[in-house]
């Protein structure tokens, strides 16, 4: 389930990328579908400074998914409470409750490991948990 004005939005934004960091993110885009398929697709953030970001939620915020110059960004909100027994997590290590997996260009990602991670982010929501 996705919102279309907001799924509208991430397909531009992809789009615009029109290099390895679009397809890495219309890449982890379709592993957060097929890990939840009542995922609602959401753009925030948006000013005069920056376009937006694409959000992916499941009875709360799941991750966000950035680009940037050097990196795809999925920032997990609750990252820090969830177990990651791939070793996804590379970048914000240091937050008590974010946790993020930056993508260079080139690298490959467990797809099956993040979807059992999204899975997982889903299921901490769906429980009414807060963070740890």
């Amino acid at each position: 389930m996705a919102d279309d004005e907001a799924s509208k939005q991430i397909d531009g934004r992809i789009a615009e990328l029109g290099d390895w960091r679009g397809a890495t993110l219309s890449r982890v885009r379709e592993a957060i579908r097929r890990a939840d398929p009542n995922v609602v697709e959401e753009w925030k953030w948006a000013k005069a400074t920056s376009p937006g970001t694409p959000v992916w939620a499941d009875n709360g915020g799941i991750c966000t998914g950035e680009a940037y110059k050097s990196v795809v960004k999925l920032t997990f909100f609750k990252g820090a409470s969830l177990a990651d027994p791939a070793g996804l997590f590379n970048s914000s290590l240091e937050g008590k409750v974010r946790r993020a997996i930056d993508i260079g260009e080139g690298e490959e990602l467990d797809d099956a490991a993040l979807e059992a991670l999204v899975r997982e982010a889903v299921e901490l929501n769906r429980a009414g948990k807060k963070a740890r």
